[in-house]
């Protein structure tokens, strides 16, 4: 039997992905930071990642890591330098971690990276694997170091380096700018997103489950990058339009130009929003779909009103 070691395991795709690899019959360790809610069946080991060493004995006799630790995005980050911050536990920790897992004898190292490696947005044509990185971001730069830098430290050695940059994952505990928007959609605010006409790309947390668990043991996943998403695009307004009828109440969409709506969140000091918002960013993930033959489990404007529904049950209960 396979046995998988997953960091971050408390977290939003860690959990998740315990519970599906557990369900699937791998053995399965995870290493958190404090011990939380557990799935039953895991084997969990406490560790700070960036001053401890992981412990050998999670290590032993492990096939393949799925390394989803990590700093994410700070919306108002505190640190005098969030680049080193960020550079710390994205690049410095991932090389630490590999490091022992190579002299563990593990086979396989899966990294978690970010389609912001890419870029912010795309214009004509949407990303793929052959895309020239454009990180735009402290968060986006210390994991295309980490990626650089894994791919030199295990070139020539016998562990696999498989690296999987998503897009915005979303779910019902989807932390940061997705669970704010579910809260905003549910509160019946006015959002000034009806003018908004782009597309953007979006990967489920059961899509990118789905496609880790596919990437543990694909003998063709070995040494490659990929994108991952979906598969169809949506709107800003769509989104929030999914998620208020899955609430089964109406979407409070507004129509702001957006010239005039860039011009205010630049105002607010919230420029980078803008981009999130109204801009485009759209993933071709035609490399999973051929190399891996996988495909997506979810789509999107379901899934979307999926999410809806559980958040207002879980409001109501």
């Amino acid at each position: 039997m396979n046995t998988i070691l997953v960091t971050g395991a408390g977290g939003f795709v860690g959990r998740m992905l315990c519970q599906a690899l557990v369900n699937q019959g791998y053995a399965t360790r995870g290493l958190v930071r404090a011990m939380g809610v557990q799935v039953e069946g895991v084997e969990y080991y406490p560790v700070d990642l960036v001053h401890d060493d992981v412990p050998f004995k999670s290590l032993t006799c492990v096939s393949c890591v799925v390394h989803l630790a990590g700093r994410a995005h700070v919306l108002k980050d505190q640190e005098q330098d969030p680049l080193s911050s960020f550079r710390l536990v994205n690049c410095e920790a991932t090389l630490k971690l590999a490091r022992q897992a190579l002299e563990a004898g593990v086979k396989r190292f899966i990294f978690m990276s970010s389609i912001g490696v890419n870029g912010s947005h795309t214009d004509s044509e949407p990303f793929d694997e052959m895309a020239e990185p454009h990180p735009h971001a402290d968060y986006a730069r210390s994991k295309f170091e980490a990626e650089e830098k894994l791919k030199l430290l295990l070139a020539g050695t016998t562990m696999e380096l498989v690296i999987v940059r998503p897009p915005l994952i979303y779910g019902l505990e989807a932390p940061g700018n997705f669970a704010r928007l579910l809260k905003l959609v549910a509160s019946g605010a006015p959002l000034p997103l009806r003018s908004i006409r782009n597309a953007r790309s979006l990967v489920s947390i059961e899509n990118v489950v789905s496609f880790l668990i596919r990437c543990i043991d694909h003998s063709e996943a070995a040494g490659q990058l990929f994108l991952i998403a979906d598969g169809e695009d949506v709107s800003t307004s769509q989104i929030v339009e999914q998620l208020a009828l899955g609430m089964d109440r109406r979407a409070r969409l507004i129509s702001v130009p957006a010239p005039i709506l860039q011009a205010g969140l630049a105002l607010l000091g919230r420029k980078s929003l803008y981009t999130q918002l109204c801009g485009s960013l759209r993933v071709d993930t035609s490399k999973a779909r051929t190399l891996l033959e996988w495909h997506p489990v979810t789509d999107t404007l379901m899934q979307l009103q999926r999410v809806g529904r559980l958040y207002a049950t879980q409001r109501n209960c």
